[in-house]
C-alpha cells in the first residue's frame, strides 16, 4: 500500500524537490514543442494516405479540430520558452501537462485506430507505423517528464496492443507485441536516464549550496577581518576600503561627503595610571556610546589606538555638527567598576571634493584639522579650510618629493607657440616646465620652482628640464625657435651656465635658435655675477629675453646695460589694452623696441579683440592661450609631424607655413 501511495505521489510530481521540477520544466520547455510538432505532421500524413480510403469526417472533419488543439498547445509551448516560472508554477504546469498528455493520446490513439478498418495493406501498415514511431517520439521528448511518458506510453500501446491481438493476424500481432516491448525498454532507459538526471541536479543543488556556505563565510570572515574586536565597530581597514569605494561611487557626480577623524582627550593618562585593562574597557563604552547614537548617513569606525574616524553621507552644512554630537557624547563621564573617569574628544572633518579626491588626501587633511582642533580648541569640530594648511607644511611635503625626484621621468615639458601676428605661423615654442608627483600629484610651477631655488635644487632641475626641451624642440619639423626660462640661481651659477652650454654643443643645437629669458628681479642684488654669466651665453650665440616687462622692478637701464635681445611684455597689460592707458604702455613699448632694434613678444593675448589691437600697433610676436595652451610635446608632435601644424598653426620652415604665408601674401 505504501509503494501505491508513493507511486501517486510520484505521478502527482512531487514539490519536495522544487529544485529538480524547476531543472525538469527547463527542459520540457525545449522539447514538447517538438513533440507536437511531430503529431500534427505524423497525422496529416496517415490522413493523406487515406484520404481516398476513409470517409472525410475522419481523414478531416474529426483531424482538423484535433490539429486545431494540436497548434494551441504548440504555440503556448513556444510562448513558454521565454518565460521563466518559479518552482511551484514549474509543478502546476507539469501537472498539467500529464493530464493534457494523457488526453491528446486518448483523442490521437482513438483517431488512428479507426482509420485501421480502412484501406488496404499499405494503409494499414501505415497506421501501424505511425501509431509505433509516434509514441516512441513522444516518449523521447517527455524524457524529462517520465510521469507524463509513461501515460501516454500505456494509453498508447494497450489499446494498440489490444486492437491488434484481436484481428487474429500474426504479422500485425507481432508488430504490437514488439512495439509495446519496444516501449517497455525505452521507458527503462528513460527511467535510468531520469535518475541520472535527478542526480545531476542534486549534485548541482549540493554545489550550490555549498558555494552558499562558503560565500557565507567568507563574509563572515571579510566582516570579522574589517570588525575591530574591542568595539565590534567596523576597523581601519573597512574604513579606508569604505573611503575608496564611496569615492569610485561619486567620482564624476555632484554628490559630496566629509571625512571626520576624532582622537580622544586625556585618554593616555587614563591608560598610563590605572592600566590598559581599564583603558580597553573605556574604549568598549566610548564604542558601545558611538554605536547607538544611531545618527542618520554616518558610518563610525574605530582607526586604532583611541583614535576614531566617520564617513558623512549627509548635507555638508551638518557636518560640522554631527562631528560636535559625537564629541559631546564621548564627553560624558563614564563608570566603569568603582572609578568614574572622563575624556574629551576632538574632531576634524575634511569634504569631497572640496579638500582632496583620494582617499589619502581626504584622510590627511581631516587628520590635519584634527591637529588643529587639538591644539587651538580642544573639544571643538574643526572643518579643513585651505587656511588650515600651513604654507610650511606644504613646502616640506614638497620639498621632500622634490629629493627623492626621479627628475626625468616625473618632470615633463610643456610647449606653448610663439606666434608671428601677420603670417599666423608658429616660428618657435616657449618651454614650461610641468611636475607629476606620484605622492603629490600635480604640483604648480611657481611652488616648486621657488621651493628648488631655496633649496638649492634648481640647477639639476634646469639642466635636466632644458635638456628635455632641445632634445624635444629637434624632433620638430622645420627651424623652431625654443625659448627656455632661468632663475636668478641659475644666472648666477658658473656652473649651471657651463652645463646648459655643454648641452647645447652635445645636441648640435644651432644656438642661435635658443632664447634664455629672465626676469628683472634675477639680476637684482648679484648683477655683477649674472651679467658676467650672461655675456656667457651671449657670447655663445644664444640669445636672452627680458621676461615680465613692464612689472616689478623695470627699469629701461636693463635695456641698455643688459644683452637682451628681446623683451616680453607682461599679460597684465594685454588683460586691459582696451583702457587707454593700458594701450598707451603697450604702444610705447612696442615703438621703444624697434628704436633698439629689440624684438619684442607680447604675452596673454587670449581674445581676438586683444589680436585686431596688437595688429594694428605693427606688433609682430605674440604668444597666449587665444592661439594655444601650452601642451605636452607628445600631442605637439603628432599634430607636427603629420602636418606641420600645430592648434591651427603652421610651423615655422614646413611647407604649411609657405603656404600659410602665400595665401596671406
Amino acid at each position: 500500500m505504501e509503494k501505491v501511495r508513493a507511486f501517486i505521489r510520484w505521478m502527482m510530481i512531487d514539490p519536495s524537490r522544487p529544485d529538480i521540477a524547476q531543472a525538469q520544466y527547463n527542459e520540457l520547455k525545449t522539447q514538447i514543442p517538438s513533440l507536437y510538432a511531430l503529431l500534427m505532421v505524423n497525422a496529416i500524413a496517415v490522413s493523406y494516405t487515406h484520404f481516398d480510403a476513409a470517409p472525410r469526417y475522419l481523414t478531416v472533419g474529426i483531424l482538423a479540430p484535433i490539429l486545431v488543439l494540436t497548434t494551441v498547445r504548440l504555440a503556448a509551448w513556444i510562448r513558454a520558452r521565454n518565460v521563466v516560472l518559479g518552482p511551484d508554477e514549474a509543478i502546476r504546469k507539469m501537472r498539467q501537462t500529464v493530464v493534457l498528455g494523457s488526453i491528446v493520446a486518448v483523442i490521437y490513439i482513438s483517431w488512428s485506430l479507426s482509420l485501421d478498418s480502412f484501406g488496404g495493406p499499405s494503409e494499414r501498415g501505415h497506421v501501424a507505423l505511425f501509431i509505433a514511431i509516434t509514441v516512441i517520439g513522444c516518449i523521447f521528448c517527455l524524457m524529462h517528464l517520465p510521469q507524463a511518458a509513461l501515460m501516454v506510453m500505456f494509453i498508447v500501446t494497450v489499446p494498440y496492443l489490444v486492437h491488434y491481438l484481436s484481428q487474429n493476424e500474426d504479422v500485425y500481432n507481432a508488430i504490437a507485441l514488439n512495439i509495446f516491448l519496444v516501449c517497455l525498454v525505452i521507458l527503462q532507459v528513460l527511467f535510468n536516464g531520469y535518475h541520472g538526471f535527478c542526480k545531476l541536479i542534486q549534485s548541482q543543488s549540493d554545489l550550490a549550496a555549498k558555494q552558499r556556505e562558503t560565500e557565507r563565510l567568507n563574509a563572515e570572515n571579510a566582516r570579522l577581518a574589517q570588525t575591530d574586536a574591542l568595539t565590534d565597530l567596523p576597523n581601519r581597514r573597512y574604513f579606508f576600503n569604505r573611503l575608496e569605494a564611496l569615492i569610485d561611487q561619486v567620482d564624476g557626480t555632484d554628490s559630496v561627503f566629509a571625512v571626520g577623524v576624532v582622537d580622544l582627550d586625556r585618554f593616555k593618562p587614563i591608560n598610563d595610571t590605572y592600566g590598559h585593562q581599564l583603558g580597553d574597557q573605556l574604549l568598549t563604552e566610548v564604542g558601545n556610546r558611538l554605536k547607538s547614537l544611531g545618527l542618520d548617513q554616518v558610518e563610525i569606525c574605530r582607526l586604532g589606538g583611541d583614535e576614531f574616524g566617520f564617513l558623512y553621507l549627509g548635507e555638508l552644512e551638518d557636518a560640522a555638527a554631527t562631528g560636535q554630537t559625537i564629541c559631546d557624547v564621548i564627553c560624558e563621564p563614564y563608570r566603569i567598576g568603582d572609578l568614574q573617569v572622563s575624556v574629551g574628544a576632538s574632531c576634524g572633518i575634511a569634504f569631497y571634493p572640496e579638500a582632496g579626491t583620494s582617499a589619502h588626501v581626504l584622510f590627511d587633511r581631516s587628520d590635519y584639522a584634527l591637529y588643529n582642533s587639538k591644539t587651538t580648541s580642544r573639544g571643538s569640530t574643526t572643518v579643513y579650510s585651505s587656511e588650515h594648511e600651513a604654507r610650511i607644511r606644504s613646502e616640506r611635503a614638497i620639498e621632500s618629493a622634490l629629493q627623492i625626484a626621479d627628475l626625468r621621468n616625473e618632470f615633463q615639458v610643456h610647449f606653448q607657440p610663439i606666434v608671428a601676428l601677420p603670417e599666423r605661423i608658429a616660428i618657435g615654442f616657449e618651454a614650461l616646465a610641468r611636475w607629476d608627483s606620484p605622492s603629490l600629484g600635480k604640483v604648480p610651477p611657481d611652488k616648486f620652482i621657488s621651493i628648488a631655488e631655496r633649496t638649492g635644487q634648481i640647477q639639476r632641475l634646469t639642466v635636466c628640464l632644458f635638456e628635455k626641451a632641445v632634445e624635444q624642440i629637434q624632433a620638430l619639423p622645420g627651424e623652431l625657435s625654443l625659448a627656455f626660462n632661468l632663475s636668478a640661481h641659475d644666472i648666477t651659477s658658473r656652473e649651471t651656465v657651463s652645463e646648459l652650454l655643454d648641452i647645447i654643443r652635445r645636441r648640435e643645437m644651432d644656438p642661435r635658435r635658443i632664447t634664455f629669458e629672465i626676469t628683472e628681479t634675477s639680476v637684482i642684488g648679484s648683477y655683477e655675477i649674472a651679467e658676467s654669466c650672461l655675456l656667457m651665453l651671449r657670447a655663445a650665440g644664444v640669445k636672452l629675453a627680458l621676461d615680465d616687462f613692464g612689472t616689478g622692478y623695470s627699469s629701461l637701464g636693463y635695456l641698455h646695460r643688459l644683452p637682451i635681445d628681446c623683451v616680453k611684455i607682461d599679460r597684465s597689460f594685454v588683460a586691459g589694452i582696451k583702457d587707454p592707458v593700458a594701450c598707451g604702455v603697450v604702444h610705447s613699448i612696442l615703438n621703444l623696441c624697434r628704436s633698439m632694434q629689440i624684438t619684442c613678444v607680447v604675452e596673454g593675448v587670449e581674445e581676438s579683440h586683444q589680436c585686431e589691437l596688437l595688429e594694428a600697433m605693427h606688433c609682430r610676436l605674440v604668444q597666449g592661450y587665444h592661439f594655444a595652451r601650452p601642451q605636452a610635446f607628445d600631442d605637439i608632435r603628432e599634430a607636427a609631424t603629420s602636418s606641420g601644424v600645430v592648434h591651427g598653426l603652421p610651423l615655422a620652415g614646413t611647407e604649411a607655413a609657405e603656404n600659410q604665408m602665400r595665401s596671406r601674401a
